[in-house]
C-alpha cells in the first residue's frame, strides 16, 4: 500500500515537473516569437506636417495636411508604442495653424515630441520666443533616455534667420555667420552653435561611458550632401563620429527623403506629410543589432544594422 502511494505521488511529481518545463518553454517561446514580431520597442515618426489654410501649388498640400495628422494619429493610438515625435515644421506659416494641429498631435496616447524647424518660426516676430512653449519644449534642445537607448534632439535653428526677431542680436549673429562663411547654402537652412555643440559632446561621453545606444534627431539633414544640410554639417558629423554609441541621425526638412550610411552612422531623412494627397510617417522598432522602419503612405520601409 505504502509502496503504491509512493509510484503516484512519483507520477504526480514527474506531471508536476512536465507541466512547468512545459509552461516555461511555451512562456520563452511567446517572448522569442513577440521579440520577433514587435522589437524591443517601438516609436512613431513623423516629418513636415507644415500645416497651414492655404491650398498650395505644386506638390505642396498645406490645407490637407491636418487630415493626414489626424489618420496619422488615429493610427499611431492603435499600436503600442513608447512614444512619437515630430521632426519639425509642425506648422508652413501663421500662428493660428497651431491652434488647428496642435489638438491633433496631442491626442497621441503615448508620450509625444517635437523638434524645432524653420516653418515652426514663420509667425510674427513678437510670437518667435512663443513657439517653444507653444510646442511644450523642455528646451531648444533636450534628451531623454528609454531602455538603453538615448535620444538626443537637437535645435538646427540655433544661428539662423527664422528663430529670432529681425532686429535681435541672435538675428544680427546669423548674419555675420553666414557672410564670413561665406555660405552658398540656402538662408532657410541653419546651424548649430558653439554651446550646443559643447552640450551634445557632454551627452555623448556620458552615453559612451554608460554603454547607451544613441539616436540624434533634429529638422535639417547633415548627410549626404544635401542643399537643405545644416551649415555646419560637416562640424557636426565630425562630432558625432567621435562616439560610437551613435547609430543613427534621423531628421526631415528634405521633403522627397534620403539616406546615407557613413563610418558605421545611419543618415535618414524622413519624408515629409506635406507633399502630395497621400500622407507620409513611419514606426521604428528598435532591436539590439538593428533598426526596422515600417513606412506608412510615401514613407520607405527600411533595416538599419547596428554595428
Amino acid at each position: 500500500m505504502q509502496m503504491l502511494c509512493f509510484r503516484k505521488w512519483s507520477v504526480q511529481v514527474h506531471l508536476a515537473i512536465m507541466g512547468l518545463l512545459l509552461a516555461m518553454w511555451s512562456c520563452s517561446s511567446c517572448v522569442l516569437k513577440r521579440d520577433a514580431v514587435y522589437g524591443e520597442f517601438s516609436y512613431g515618426i513623423i516629418a513636415d506636417c507644415q500645416y497651414c489654410n492655404i491650398e498650395g501649388t505644386g506638390v505642396r498640400k498645406y490645407s490637407l495636411s491636418d487630415a493626414k495628422l489626424e489618420e496619422c494619429v488615429a493610427h499611431l493610438n492603435t499600436i503600442n508604442l513608447e512614444y512619437t515625435i515630430h521632426l519639425g515644421d509642425f506648422i508652413d506659416r501663421d500662428w493660428e495653424s497651431f491652434d488647428i494641429v496642435g489638438p491633433i498631435y496631442n491626442s497621441l496616447k503615448m508620450p509625444h515630441y517635437h523638434v524645432l524647424g524653420n516653418h515652426d518660426f514663420a509667425v510674427p516676430d513678437d510670437k518667435k520666443r512663443k513657439v517653444r512653449e507653444e510646442l511644450d519644449l523642455p528646451s531648444d534642445y533636450y534628451d531623454f533616455e528609454l531602455k538603453g537607448w538615448r535620444f538626443i534632439v537637437l535645435n538646427g535653428n540655433d544661428i539662423g534667420f527664422h528663430a529670432y526677431p529681425e532686429d535681435s542680436k541672435e538675428f544680427a549673429l546669423a548674419v555675420r555667420y553666414y557672410e564670413q562663411i561665406e555660405l552658398t547654402s540656402p538662408k532657410w537652412n541653419g546651424a548649430i552653435g558653439p554651446s550646443q555643440l559643447k552640450w551634445l559632446k557632454s551627452v555623448l561621453r556620458k552615453a559612451c561611458r554608460q554603454g547607451k545606444k544613441v539616436v540624434i534627431y533634429c529638422h535639417f539633414p547633415v548627410y549626404p550632401e544635401n542643399v537643405h544640410n545644416l551649415w555646419n554639417a560637416k562640424e557636426v558629423i565630425g562630432i558625432i563620429e567621435q562616439y560610437p554609441c551613435v547609430k543613427a541621425y534621423m531628421n526631415g526638412h528634405n521633403h522627397d527623403g534620403n539616406y546615407g550610411i557613413k563610418n558605421g552612422i545611419h543618415y535618414l531623412t524622413f519624408k515629409g506629410m506635406v507633399d502630395t494627397e497621400k500622407s507620409s510617417y513611419g514606426v521604428v522598432k528598435v532591436f539590439q543589432d538593428h533598426l526596422q522602419v515600417n513606412g506608412f503612405g510615401r514613407e520607405d520601409d527600411r533595416m538599419l544594422e547596428i554595428r
